[in-house]
């Protein structure tokens, strides 16, 4: 680490990369029109494919920061995007709190970053929060954008204060595993930033 201030460079690099993720949270999120249960699976389908720009991520993060930016970014998308503020604070939490675990293997430790990253894929239950905190009209919501009421169900069946806590499990686990899968693909830059 050459110096602890973030530049104008790593700046660039944490807004294509958080784009980039955007990009695949959204691809991801148009599926949930088909099914709602693809909603719930956003748990699995996003840290899977998400994983691969998101290694070649931790691969240019060398400072802290990098990784808590780009979570108070995603925090403003989602606001902006609709999803509301409720999940922002989770967001940002789970950007520092991965920011600070691959800072504890100095941005070079696979361990830690796998770790990293599968703190960090909790952001992506935030989409939840309003599903969850503001049921009744959130539902009211989709009826009136005309969603059907079985959509509604199957939807608040698979989202509810009884199953958070697992899609959150869910996310970690499958950030740890898309992690590894990312790592997998993207090796020659893994050696050549030095994550070993």
């Amino acid at each position: 680490m050459n110096t602890k201030k973030l530049t104008a460079k790593d700046f660039i690099t944490i807004g294509i990369f958080t784009a980039i993720l955007f990009v695949v949270e959204f691809a991801c999120g148009m599926l949930g029109y088909i099914h709602p249960y693809i909603v719930a699976s956003y748990v699995v389908m996003i840290p899977l494919v998400g994983a691969i720009p998101m290694m070649l991520f931790y691969t240019k993060v060398k400072k802290f920061g990098m990784i808590s930016i780009m979570s108070v970014l995603l925090a403003i998308i989602m606001f902006v995007t609709g999803m509301g503020y409720l999940g922002a604070p989770l967001i940002i939490l789970a950007g520092v709190i991965a920011d600070l675990i691959a800072k504890s293997g100095g941005y070079k430790s696979v361990q830690k970053t796998v770790l990293s990253h599968g703190v960090f894929c909790l952001w992506i239950c935030a989409n939840y929060f309003p599903v969850v905190i503001t049921a009744q009209s959130y539902r009211q919501g989709l009826v009136d954008a005309g969603y059907s009421a079985e959509y509604c169900d199957y939807l608040f069946r698979a989202i509810n204060s009884k199953t958070i806590a697992v899609l959150l499990i869910l996310c970690f686990v499958f950030g740890c595993i898309g992690a590894w899968i990312g790592k997998a693909v993207v090796k020659k830059h893994f050696e050549k930033a030095g994550i070993v």
